[in-house]
């Protein structure tokens, strides 16, 4: 384990997942920062009693927060790893961290996420597919200020890794309801406002620009069709059929719906 990476997490209302992802940063990290926006469950004091620091901010989005504690908490590490409350550091992606950090003239690292739905890894449907960028050199990153879907920038080379990062908050079918209806509104405001903004993920922006030029509710049909069979969602039973279903059927149709509503209210 090195001593030269600050693990960030943002918090409210993680208890269930605190102690875990804390501990999955353990592997290469001696400094957990956790910055909580008002949690009124344990999730402090977990954090607390499993060696993180604790901060408090008022939420104001996920790019805002994290960009705060880079200018806010005494980081006097070489890097800095962006850690989600439901994520979890593999064994393996802690080894291949700590062994290449040490001696590389990259500025930033790429992995890919390793989702769990249903107690079960989704290893087909696309999910395990994309790389993104979580740890990077301090001083040469910032979070994009997007309302979702953003990406940490940096200036300098980047490198893919093999390890995953692992995925895993599923509470039950309501929570998992609760927040994508979140998410909804997230993206309908990005529609709205901030649609044309790039960032790390060239690819995903191209991606997202085709998708809603598509029309309305059919999109969705296709985004299940594609993600279902074309990226061979069905392999994963009928735990990769209901997440396809859900992200399909449920959540981007909601988005739509929420689109066409908006637009019958500003007419």
């Amino acid at each position: 384990m090195t001593p030269d990476i600050t693990v960030i997490i943002l918090t409210k209302n993680e208890e269930k997942n605190i102690e875990a992802a804390i501990s999955s940063a353990k592997q290469i990290s001696n400094r957990i920062i956790v910055i909580d926006s008002g949690s009124e469950d344990n999730t402090t004091f977990l954090a607390e009693k499993n060696g993180a620091e604790v901060f408090f901010h008022e939420w104001l989005g996920h790019a805002k927060q994290f960009n705060w504690a880079l200018d806010n908490c005494d980081i006097n590490t070489t890097w800095v790893f962006r850690l989600d409350a439901d994520e979890r550091i593999s064994k393996e992606l802690a080894q291949e961290i700590n062994i290449k950090v040490k001696n590389t003239e990259v500025v930033g690292f790429e992995m890919r996420w390793r989702v769990y739905f249903m107690n079960k890894w989704i290893k087909h449907g696309g999910t395990h597919k994309p790389y993104f960028l979580r740890l990077f050199r301090f001083g040469r990153g910032k979070v994009e200020e997007k309302l979702m879907d953003e990406h940490i920038i940096v200036d300098g080379k980047v490198e893919k890794l093999e390890g995953d990062l692992i995925h895993y908050d599923y509470k039950g079918i309501d929570a998992w309801l609760s927040k994508h209806i979140w998410y909804s509104n997230l993206e309908l405001s990005m529609y709205n406002s901030q649609m044309n903004m790039t960032g790390g993920n060239v690819k995903q922006k191209r991606k997202r620009s085709i998708y809603y030029k598509l029309p309305p509710f059919f999109r969705a049909r296709l985004y299940f069709f594609f993600r279902y069979y074309i990226q061979m969602g069905f392999l994963d039973g009928r735990e990769g059929k209901i997440f396809c279903f859900m992200q399909a059927y449920w959540y981007r149709y909601l988005v739509d719906a929420k689109i066409f509503e908006y637009n019958l209210q500003n007419k």
